[in-house]
């Protein structure tokens, strides 16, 4: 079924917090055969709150509102759609009398709070029986509208537990079959990605997304048949053209990270396998990535950030006459980086990174955005020259994936 998505909050449109639930409950809509057809963000305004949500319900069969549903003077959405829809508000004292039990020292300014939490369309259903967080599902002309807290964790539990289910009874769809999957990739152009994939849209059943995420490029792939039997065939078919296009591009499939793969094959090199990570222009985040991965203590031995010569001569035992004479950012330094680290941790496989993220620091040889990226593996020390574009963070960003994927790239051709 078709839904739209509204967003409300000042913090929203003013960019003080970032819009993370609708992502979040687009990304769940699509993957049980809903269409979000729009997306929403406005202010906290009456103005805006009611012909919004009007408009929604005479273009989408549901529609999902978050935020605006607390007890400060702020929070105008349940307010704005009793007077916009012209409903009949009623206070639920099965709310008051349950928070009331959780509270100290009520007065008069928390009972009005209260209240304000507990005043409701009059046709509205709780979603939270326990009454710990909003949020209430309300029928308006034959569509569910379902009014859920901004706060991400809640927000998130209501559309799994609660939201996703109604929408199964409203709207039945049993002779429909969806099958889908997410596709990671890194160091491929999208536009590349295209050309590669584009054959598979021929056939109707078949719908390609490529998105954009940071580094990667994300490829969605949905098939949507009458019978479960064509749906399940005509999707293996496609994930095999897909991983046989991509080829190692592809390096993951659903909420896979990049680390997490690096450690499967670490972990699939042997039980003495160990990887260190030497890094300069980075400060960490390659490090950082890998220790995000649950279990890494198994195959990733640690890290360090050597962003001053002084350090690199120290900690990674890399020669001051090869500093003085090849500089910080060279081949040199990037191969002496990996290799020494390696031999002081007793690492199979080692990685560095040195380079220049800038604003400041390039020159004409080495303009803002030359890396090079040391490998040790398999005893030997390579090294790679890249030159990124962007700002610090992007650079950063950009050389800390090449990092990780210049690993995955080698334990794949063990």
């Amino acid at each position: 079924m078709i839904g739209e998505i509204i967003a409300i909050g000042d913090e929203l449109t003013t960019g003080r917090i970032n819009n993370t639930t609708s992502g979040y409950a687009a990304q769940k809509l699509h993957a049980a055969g809903h269409v979000v057809r729009s997306i929403h963000t406005i202010g906290d305004s009456f103005e805006l709150i009611g012909p919004t949500i009007k408009q929604s319900l005479e273009q989408a069969d549901f529609v999902i509102i978050t935020g605006g549903l607390g007890c400060t003077t702020d929070d105008l959405t349940t307010q704005a759609i009793i007077e916009s829809l012209q409903l009949k508000g009623v206070l639920h004292s099965q709310i008051v009398a349950n928070i009331e039990k959780r509270l100290t020292n009520m007065n008069a300014c928390k009972r009005a709070a209260v209240e304000k939490l507990a005043w409701l369309p009059e046709n509205a259903t709780i979603l939270d029986e326990t009454y710990r967080m909003a949020g209430y599902l309300l029928p308006y002309a034959a569509k569910p509208l379902f009014f859920l807290p901004g706060v991400p964790p809640q927000m998130e539990h209501l559309l799994t537990d609660k939201v996703l289910p109604a929408l199964e009874e409203w709207y039945p769809q049993p002779n429909k079959h969806v099958c889908q999957q997410l596709y990671r990739t890194f160091g491929l152009p999208e536009t590349e990605i295209n050309a590669r994939l584009v054959n598979l849209e021929e056939t109707e059943s078949i719908q390609i997304g490529y998105y954009p995420v940071g580094c990667e490029v994300h490829v969605s792939l949905t098939i949507t048949t009458n019978d479960q039997k064509t749906s399940a065939k005509l999707f293996s078919a496609t994930d095999e053209a897909i991983r046989s296009s991509l080829g190692n591009y592809l390096y993951g499939t659903g909420e896979q990270s990049l680390a997490e793969i690096v450690g499967n094959c670490m972990l699939k090199s042997g039980r003495n396998a160990l990887l260190c990570v030497a890094e300069s222009c980075t400060g960490g985040l390659v490090s950082s990535k890998l220790t995000q991965v649950a279990g890494s203590s198994q195959w990733f031995a640690g890290g360090v950030i050597a962003y001053s010569n002084a350090l690199k001569q120290t900690l990674l035992n890399v020669d001051q006459a090869l500093l003085k004479n090849y500089g910080a950012v060279s081949p040199q330094t990037a191969r002496a980086m990996a290799a020494r680290l390696a031999a002081k941790l007793k690492c199979s496989t080692a990685v560095s990174v040195t380079g220049i993220a800038g604003p400041g620091g390039g020159s004409d040889e080495k303009p803002v955005g030359t890396v090079y990226i040391g490998l040790f593996h398999n005893n030997k020390v390579t090294e790679t020259l890249y030159q990124f574009t962007g700002n610090r963070t992007q650079i950063q960003d950009k050389t800390a994936y090449t990092a990780l994927d210049t690993v995955r790239q080698a334990l794949l051709e063990n």
